[in-house]
């Protein structure tokens, strides 16, 4: 919802976590901030996401004003990003099993990290379409 704007969730239950420990490289975290004015979601019909059988359908501001050519359509903004330093993991690779809770607390630290960079991008943003 747009209420909810660049206000993180929990990541699932870390299984980019776990690949990345697996593979034995780092997860380079990102923030975005910008997509969420371009394309805003107004609400999430459950029943429409359970009828196509997908986990939610969002209907966007443009939806409602293009009808389906709003799907490909976006408003105006200016998109700003942030790559985050690396994430590295002290763990031994191709190893046959991670902690459950390791991995848990790895993706939140990460989830921390995407969110704190995204309010300090949201507090020095001037406006939506001048950055």
């Amino acid at each position: 919802m747009y209420s909810e704007r660049y206000r993180l969730r929990r990541f699932g239950r870390g299984g980019f976590v776990e690949i990345a420990m697996r593979a034995g490289v780092p997860v380079i975290p990102i923030a975005v901030v910008g997509a969420e004015e371009a394309m805003p979601i107004v609400f999430k019909p459950n029943v429409l996401a359970k009828m196509l059988n997908v986990p939610y359908f969002p209907v966007t501001a443009n939806m409602l004003l293009l009808g389906p050519l709003g799907l490909a359509a976006y408003f105006p903004a200016k998109f700003k990003i942030r790559v985050l330093p690396p994430v590295h993991f002290d763990v031994a690779p191709n190893q046959e099993r991670y902690s459950r809770s390791r991995v848990m607390d790895e993706a939140e630290r990460i989830r921390r990290l995407v969110q704190d960079a995204l309010y300090d991008m949201l507090r020095t943003r001037r406006s939506v379409w001048f950055g």
